[in-house]
């Protein structure tokens, strides 16, 4: 697979060209520290956006939900789509107002999101998606059953048609504010996890697993 995405008419960046990249090794970065994606699509009644959870596996985006979903069996021929994730680093405060921004890095990825079939391939779906919110869950669960396999469908769509932006650093006003006398700067913002809070209703000897009491929402 090539290391860099396909740049296409609708993954070319022109607005703040600099901040854009077709890097794949640091698409598969950012969609391995993310969490959540906006999948848009076509739903027949105009174009719907719907936040899911997912996971990488390899050159693909694997994604999931319950076979009942109206929309979701609608992809049984394949449909294109669009998936966004974004990671927002910080709140830039600038002397004007125009200015202000945001630190973020994000991919945007195009493709024809697919039924995954194979059970295989769905298994590993499934482990993918946990081990990516969690990684070391898997095998401390039990495992899908073939009445929950059933009642589940995965999509996978390719990594190829897409494309990153990333603005770091500090404000960038105009010359002509910079003398204002205004504080400008960037609050860090980072995702940060709490200490573990046990179910109620748990068995009370089962000790708190390492990768619970360890977990970095960064994955590092």
């Amino acid at each position: 697979m090539s290391t860099e995405l396909d740049q296409t008419s609708r993954t070319t960046i022109s607005r703040h060209a600099e901040r854009g990249s077709y890097d794949r090794d640091a698409a598969y970065a950012i969609l391995d520290e993310g969490m959540v994606a906006h999948v848009g699509f076509d739903a027949g009644n105009g174009v719907t956006v719907i936040p899911m959870t997912y996971a990488r596996v390899g050159d693909e985006i694997v994604l999931h939900g319950a076979v009942a979903s109206r929309w979701l069996s609608s992809f049984e021929n394949g449909r294109p789509v669009s998936l966004c994730v974004t990671l927002l680093d910080g709140l830039v405060l600038a002397q004007s107002a125009f200015s202000h921004s945001m630190n973020y890095r994000s991919v945007v990825c195009f493709g024809d999101a697919t039924l995954v079939t194979d059970k295989s391939k769905k298994d590993a779906a499934f482990r993918a998606f946990l081990d990516h919110l969690v990684p070391g869950r898997w095998d401390d669960t039990r495992q899908p059953d073939a009445k929950e396999s059933d009642a589940t469908i995965v999509l996978s769509v390719p990594i190829a048609e897409a494309s990153i932006k990333v603005r770091s650093g500090p404000p960038k006003d105009s010359a002509k504010d910079l003398g204002l006398g205004y504080w400008t700067g960037v609050i860090p913002l980072e995702m940060t996890s709490g200490p573990p809070i046990p179910d109620p209703v748990m068995q009370d000897d089962i000790d708190t697993p390492d990768y619970v009491t360890s977990f970095d929402p960064k994955r590092k």
